[in-house]
């Protein structure tokens, strides 16, 4: 059987976190020794906006500074996973006027001319301009033909309608259940769903996951490897990514 070279993330920055370009890089020199093919899964149905915030360095003062995108409304930017939340007019020209204090102007122009209208796209799209998915087939959790095609897990989220945008729900208590943080929710009716509509929570993504993919491999991040269950995935060979400085700050 030919390698299958998996790492998985979320859509983490219009510049990705270092911490993605790790797992690139390893994927990269594992190909290098075994063959086979690299699979960036990508988890775009997760609805946590601040998973795309950018840390960017001042090239003056050397200062970190966070960048995130802005939302339509509240519900969107709390509840919609990140492959719905659309980003507003005008959001793209505002920031890349703040870009050349922290990235070079090829960059700054890769940005500006970015068409897609998804944080989800917008994120993805910034990274194949910058070379980085050369080479790599992309899983989206989103994609309809993936989730019709996974196995069913136990524990997960449903995409369904709520005043007039699509938020990511989870069955519970029989309902389907909003987290406004702490001990608040919102209850939404228990209504029925197909699995296009279904994502994998974090618990249950790498069987998931696997059961599309079906890696051999997977370079797993140190966040992941506090939770990941490697005997759910009985044949697959974990490895972690390699270690970069500044994990948590944007690639430029």
């Amino acid at each position: 059987m030919s390698p299958v070279i998996c790492f998985g993330q979320q859509p983490c920055g219009f510049f990705p976190r270092r911490f993605l370009v790790s797992k690139i890089r390893t994927a990269r020199r594992l190909q290098a020794e075994l063959g086979g093919e690299m699979v960036f899964f990508c988890h775009d149905s997760d609805h946590d906006s601040r998973e795309t915030q950018t840390i960017l360095r001042d090239r003056r003062t050397g200062v970190a500074v966070p960048l995130n995108f802005t939302f339509e409304n509240k519900l969107q930017r709390k509840f919609s996973p990140l492959f719905l939340k659309r980003v507003p007019a005008g959001w793209r020209d505002r920031t890349a006027r703040q870009l050349p204090v922290y990235v070079d102007e090829p960059w700054v122009e890769a940005f500006r001319t970015n068409p897609a209208n998804t944080v989800a796209d917008f994120c993805l799209e910034m990274y194949r301009r910058m070379g980085l998915l050369d080479g790599v087939r992309v899983v989206r959790s989103s994609d309809p033909a993936i989730r019709r095609t996974a196995c069913d897990v136990t524990d997960f989220f449903v995409d369904v309608p709520y005043q007039g945008e699509i938020v990511r729900a989870r069955p519970a208590a029989g309902a389907l259940r909003l987290h406004e943080g702490g001990n608040a929710f919102v209850d939404l009716p228990l209504t029925d769903f197909t699995k296009e509509q279904v994502s994998p929570t974090r618990d249950t993504r790498l069987v998931w996951m696997q059961s599309v993919v079906h890696c051999t491999h997977y370079v797993a991040g140190l966040g992941e490897q506090a939770y990941l269950h490697p005997e759910e995935a009985p044949g697959v060979i974990f490895l972690p990514r390699d270690t970069i400085d500044r994990s948590d700050e944007a690639f430029t």
